[in-house]
């Protein structure tokens, strides 16, 4: 007597992933293809070589764009820190009015044109303008802001402020005060409350708006064009100069795709150690999935 087994069957897609296609379909068009083939020139083909990496790190001048360009990521990301933190945690404590309020107030540099936050931070500090003439108030003339790594800090600082707000608000808004009453119940100062219970709970938040900003201001082009100067490029312009002028393809490829590893290790890092990054904030922290 012989048995007959069932019919395999193939196990379809469920029908809501099936709305990620279209979506999927344009990401590889408009960002796969073209890094796929940035990497392929990168890679010399069709003879592969790493030459044109290992160049990046011999080539005196990309060392030094590199170089400025990292500490001027990273003082945007303090400078953004230091601002954004104090403004989330009164988000947080303020009424819905002023609330919705300050929200508007971060949300302004998204709903205004690039060119025209750039243009006005040129007039804010070409020289004659406003800021250089309150510094000659003050006796410091000789201060100059265009076309120098201090004046695009400043105007990077404030562009990518949104970015390390938003993420620090959605974090600092899920903790709950009553931790920091029962800290102050149990003896500790308002400093040491803030040290041991409210900052370890805000991390993730912190993190994440570290990361974005810092990534962020890698690839910053505009306004270090604009308000910056060739010989203070950052390594957008240097990308830029390769591919236009010297039309060095593989050169650029290879550059590209180290600023993306860097920034995608970034991203890794905080996903792993920090909170797991979204568009809006910050979703989850990895202490708390641990407590969970």
């Amino acid at each position: 007597m012989t048995t007959t087994s069932p019919p395999s069957t193939r196990r379809l897609p469920r029908p809501a992933w099936l709305m990620l296609v279209p979506a999927l379909g344009l990401l590889a068009v408009v960002l796969l293809a073209p890094l796929g083939q940035s990497l392929v020139r990168s890679l010399g083909a069709p003879d592969v070589t790493l030459d044109h990496y290992a160049s990046l790190f011999t080539d005196g001048v990309t060392l030094t764009v590199l170089g400025r360009t990292a500490s001027t990521a990273i003082i945007v990301t303090v400078v953004a820190f230091l601002l954004g933190y104090p403004y989330a945690y009164l988000m947080t404590r303020v009424g819905p009015r002023l609330r919705g309020i300050l929200l508007v107030i971060v949300l302004v540099p998204f709903w205004t044109s690039v060119m025209a936050r750039n243009y006005a931070w040129i007039v804010l500090l070409q020289r004659g303008g406003p800021v250089q003439s309150v510094f000659e108030f003050f006796g410091f003339g000789n201060v100059t802001f265009q076309g120098s790594v201090v004046g695009v800090t400043i105007a990077m600082s404030q562009v990518l402020l949104p970015f390390m707000v938003l993420p620090l608000y959605s974090s600092l808004g899920g903790i709950d005060r009553k931790l920091l009453l029962a800290a102050r119940g149990l003896g500790s100062s308002p400093l040491v409350a803030f040290w041991k219970v409210y900052w370890p709970l805000s991390r993730g938040g912190v993190v994440s708006g570290l990361i974005l900003v810092f990534t962020l201001s890698l690839g910053f082009y505009v306004t270090p064009a604009l308000l910056g100067s060739p010989q203070q490029s950052l390594i957008a312009q240097l990308l830029a100069q390769r591919t236009t002028q010297l039309l060095d393809f593989a050169g650029a490829g290879a550059l590209g795709i180290l600023v993306l590893v860097i920034t995608l290790t970034l991203v890794a890092w905080a996903n792993r150690f920090g909170g797991t990054i979204s568009a809006i904030g910050v979703t989850s922290t990895a202490r708390s999935k641990e407590q969970s």
